[in-house]
């Protein structure tokens, strides 16, 4: 059975994706998705490159996530899963990527500055 293995991330958060063939269980970390991610909208996230390429249920996929918060977490799923897709077959590229789901989200937290009490805001002024 070829299982085929990707990489998505998103701010901090990498997540391995190990797609195979089957009856569509997708674990997260040892636990089942719905477990991991309790929100509908998460849940949804997580599988919404299956539902536009219309493979739901065809699909086993084991995830292995690290870092991040739970958003991130499942958007960096949601790539990963969307190039595995790719991967076995090229033809669904063009729907992904009309929704967005092959590009990497860059955006990250900038670094906070000397001088300064966060990124961007300065200790407070005191005239006197």
């Amino acid at each position: 059975m070829e299982v085929t293995n990707t990489l998505g991330r998103r701010k901090t958060a990498v997540a391995r994706v190990y797609l195979q063939r089957g009856n569509g269980t997708i674990t997260v970390n040892g636990r089942d998705f719905k477990q991991y991610f309790p929100t509908e909208v998460l849940q949804i996230k997580v599988q919404q490159a299956l539902t536009i390429t219309n493979n739901v249920g065809q699909y086993d996929i084991t995830v292995n996530v690290d870092g991040g918060g739970v958003t991130g977490q499942a958007e960096a799923i949601r790539l990963a899963i969307a190039r595995a897709l790719v991967e076995l077959d090229e033809t669904v590229k063009s729907a992904l990527r009309a929704e967005g789901l092959m590009t990497r989200d860059p955006r990250m937290v900038e670094r906070k500055k000397f001088g300064q009490k966060k990124a961007r805001r300065r200790f407070q002024f005191s005239k006197r």
